[in-house]
C-alpha cells in the first residue's frame, strides 16, 4: 500500500486537511475548532472522539486540521470527507 495519504476538502466556506500513515503507531492530532455544543442532535465532542477512537482502533498516525470555516456542521462534514479521501489514498496500491 502506499502508506500516506493526505487531503484538503472544501465544504462551502470550510475547508478541511487530513493527513493519514498506515503506521501501527496509534496516534491523533485533532484540531477541528467546533464552536457550538452540538450539531443536530451530536454532541460536537463527538466528532474529535470518533476520530481519536479511530486512529486508535485502526492503528495509524491522523492528524485532522479544519483551515476555515464558520458553519459547525459545514467544519465537521469536510473533516469526515477529508479523511476519507486520505484514507483511500494511503491503502491503494503502490506500483512503486
Amino acid at each position: 500500500i502506499a502508506q500516506f495519504g493526505t487531503a484538503m476538502v472544501p465544504l462551502d466556506e470550510a475547508l478541511s486537511r487530513a493527513v493519514v500513515d498506515i503506521s501501527s503507531r496509534p496516534h491523533a492530532e485533532i484540531h477541528l475548532g467546533l464552536k457550538r455544543e452540538m450539531i443536530g442532535q451530536i454532541s460536537t465532542e463527538t466528532c474529535a472522539h470518533v476520530l481519536q477512537s479511530f486512529a486508535q482502533a485502526a492503528r495509524i498516525t491522523l492528524h485532522v486540521d479544519v483551515v476555515r470555516g464558520e458553519n459547525d456542521h459545514h467544519r465537521a462534514e469536510c473533516t469526515f470527507k477529508a479523511l476519507a479521501v486520505a484514507l483511500r489514498m494511503a491503502v491503494a496500491r503502490d506500483l512503486a
